[in-house]
């Protein structure tokens, strides 16, 4: 850790809801002056009311992440008020489900320019300053999705694993540095992301259970400012499934197939929609999502090794069968 919390300043993009808003509020409480971005500006501004509430100073910039210029003014803005930025969570993300051949090209051109470019434009703005002063955190918010696939996740995955590769990529480049590349992966999180993403598969959809809480992700994102690791699983179900297709992807994929055909979506049908993926929606502004029950918001310390034994475990073992039968 370069300084305390108290003393740093911290850049969050996508920072009106679900992760991003719960993120600026943690680092908040950790006594940093936060930076808030975003497209939509009535929720930054909550954002930034919650923040100042917990003594800390706040700046609301909105602006779209998939405009390079928009970043580089967003880093300006925040040297300008506060004269440094010590960390910078490119966590701006949209989703879209659908088979390929039924997303639009410019839903899934929208995707990867958003998730993928979002960090590129990011990294851009955030570096030069951060070499200059030798030190920062770059915390780059991939997903579980950016190890492992997933059916009907084509743009968003790709994305995602684009993010995890550019960030390696990045760690590697700054060794030596004192500047500190991060890639936080989530699994499935309670937040207004399924209701803001793009959906081209006729059915309503919902998050994959378990579903864990944002603020466990952004209390992992504020773990990393203080002591950087390389990367960051967020959920026992994201390593349980890491795990798994390390081991077998074969079976990794006829599982992913099926859990996600079983347990993502509703039971009813629904419309085509974009989404929040070209423009933003007015709805789903606040941290969470509302799909997890209020007794299942209590944490569990075995969860991790219970979903694990769960998955891999049975699969390990099917796995063995197969190789004793083809021997």
């Amino acid at each position: 850790m370069r300084r305390d919390l108290s003393e740093s300043v911290v850049v969050i993009t996508g920072a009106s809801s679900g992760i991003g808003r719960a993120t600026a509020v943690a680092f908040a409480r950790e006594g940093a002056s936060v930076v808030v971005c975003a497209r939509r500006e009535a929720p930054l501004a909550r954002v930034v009311e919650h923040c100042r509430a917990r003594g800390s100073e706040a700046l609301a910039v909105p602006a779209d992440v998939r405009e390079e210029s928009a970043m580089r003014v967003l880093a300006r803005r925040a040297l300008d008020r506060f004269g440094h930025i010590d960390v910078w969570v490119n966590n701006a993300g949209v989703g879209v489900l659908g088979s390929f051949e039924d997303v639009p090209p410019e839903i899934f051109r929208g995707v990867v320019d958003t998730n993928f470019f979002g960090c590129v434009h990011g990294a851009r703005a955030a570096l030069p300053h951060f070499s200059a002063q030798g030190h920062g955190v770059l915390i780059n918010i991939a997903s579980m999705l950016g190890k492992m696939a997933m059916p009907y996740y084509t743009a968003y995955a790709a994305a995602k694993f684009a993010v995890v590769g550019f960030s390696e990529t990045l760690r590697e480049e700054l060794i030596g540095t004192g500047v500190e590349v991060v890639t936080v992966m989530p699994a499935a999180i309670d937040t207004p992301f399924f209701e803001h993403s793009a959906n081209y598969t006729g059915r309503a959809v919902k998050p994959p259970r378990p579903i864990y809480d944002p603020e466990h992700v952004a209390r992992s994102i504020v773990a990393a400012a203080y002591h950087p690791r390389r990367e960051v699983f967020v959920g026992g179900a994201a390593r349980a499934m890491n795990a798994l297709h390390a081991l077998a992807p074969t079976l990794y994929e006829q599982t992913a197939r099926a859990l996600t055909d079983f347990d993502h979506f509703q039971d009813r049908a629904a419309a085509p929609t974009p989404g929040a993926v070209l423009d933003p929606v007015p709805a789903g502004t606040g941290v969470r999502g509302g799909w997890r029950a209020p007794r299942e918001s209590r944490r569990h310390p075995t969860r991790a090794v219970a979903i694990g034994t769960a998955i891999v475990l049975p699969a390990y073992l099917a796995l063995r069968a197969m190789r004793r039968r083809a021997a």
